[in-house]
């Protein structure tokens, strides 16, 4: 699995690209890590545009055929966009974690979170390889 040097990743296999398409936004997704962990993803339930998020905290869930797991805010701030597609093609996230398959964008309250957060080698690193 390759985890592209672009991005900035949690240690809950969330990836953030920044900047989004909305002015001051972070797009997130997760990890071709985590997709392939969960299966085959048939449901996604992800936070309403306008909804504040806390880094750290459950901000909506990913159903697969072999459970359901929350999706994390990997910082805290105002939800500008969500991936409409997903509603009628969740497989997309399978597909295309990195592209296609991303999830939400978030306009961090605090740019500093973003310090906080691992590259691709510290990502890699926490997984053990």
């Amino acid at each position: 699995m390759t985890n592209p040097a672009e991005l900035l990743y949690t240690v809950e296999h969330e990836w953030l690209r920044e900047p989004g398409e909305s002015a001051g936004s972070v797009r997130v997704g997760i990890t071709d890590y985590a997709q392939d962990a969960l299966g085959d993803i048939v449901y996604v339930s992800l936070p309403e545009v306008g909804a504040v998020v806390t880094a750290g905290t459950s901000c909506g869930e990913l159903e697969s055929t072999k459970s359901v797991s929350d999706v994390y805010a990997p910082v805290t701030g105002a939800i500008v966009a969500v991936n409409e597609a997903l509603d009628a093609t969740p497989e997309l996230v399978n597909n295309d974690p990195y592209g296609d398959g991303w999830l939400f964008e978030v306009v961090p309250s605090e740019r500093t979170e973003l310090d906080g957060l691992l590259d691709a080698a510290g990502y890699e690193a926490q997984l053990g390889g």
